[in-house]
């Protein structure tokens, strides 16, 4: 029978439903392949074409950011890594985050964290007449001669983790929950991370809600 949430495949609709729940689920491809009798490799592969498409609806949801946003960057990669410690570390993916307080968060893969790579995606996602919230790392020392005069930052240098309403707690929330999940999948290549912090980040913005039925309505309107 043709299945109407996937083209060009031998998989049923009714497989494919089945599989769409094990990945809501956030099973992973050996548990998905032993629960729905698909072979693993397309298991997989029907997985990255569900983080492709995640990647793309996180594009289309994208808002401008406004009221008050924290902004952070975080390392991902193996815990122990030889050399240098923190920023800078060897073998390790930078991602950088914004996220409006009581709202959304946004992440993007950076190749680093220089104010030329950095200030483009603020000024192209958040309005200027937001409050930002942000460390002490001297990327963010133009922020105020980009225009956002409401810049306030937290001196984690100095064992300061808030000041009041000047804190970067909610951006360091998502990070932590964002490790915690990626651990759990034992090794990603590098090749395929973009998809899985998309995909976390796109679980995250969507965590009240029923990821299932989303993703259902999603490949119903537009096939993958």
């Amino acid at each position: 029978m043709r299945n109407k949430y996937m083209r060009h495949t031998h998989v049923s609709e009714a497989k494919f439903r089945q599989l769409l729940k094990c990945f809501a689920a956030d099973l992973d491809g050996k548990q998905s392949s032993s629960l729905t009798g698909l072979n693993r490799n397309t298991v997989n592969r029907i997985f990255v074409l569900v983080r492709g498409r995640i990647a793309r609806m996180n594009a289309r949801e994208s808002p401008f950011l406004n009221g008050e946003v924290e902004i952070d960057e975080s390392y991902f990669g193996a815990r122990r890594v030889k050399g240098k410690r923190g920023r800078g570390a060897g073998g390790k993916t930078i991602v950088f985050g914004m996220k409006k307080r009581g709202n959304r968060v946004h992440t993007q893969v950076v190749n680093n964290c220089c104010r030329t790579t950095l200030m483009p995606i603020i000024t192209r996602l958040v309005k200027k007449h937001a409050t930002v919230y942000s460390d002490e790392h001297k990327t963010y020392d133009g922020l105020v001669h980009y225009g956002y005069k409401r810049h306030y930052r937290i001196k984690h240098s100095d064992n300061v983790f808030a000041n009041g309403k000047a804190h970067v707690n909610g951006i360091e929330s998502f990070w932590g929950v964002a490790k915690t999940r990626l651990a759990k999948k034992r090794g990603i290549k590098a090749g395929t991370f973009h998809g899985h912090i998309k995909e976390t980040e796109w679980r995250f913005n969507h965590r009240h809600e029923n990821i299932y039925l989303l993703l259902l309505e999603e490949f119903r309107n537009s096939p993958l």
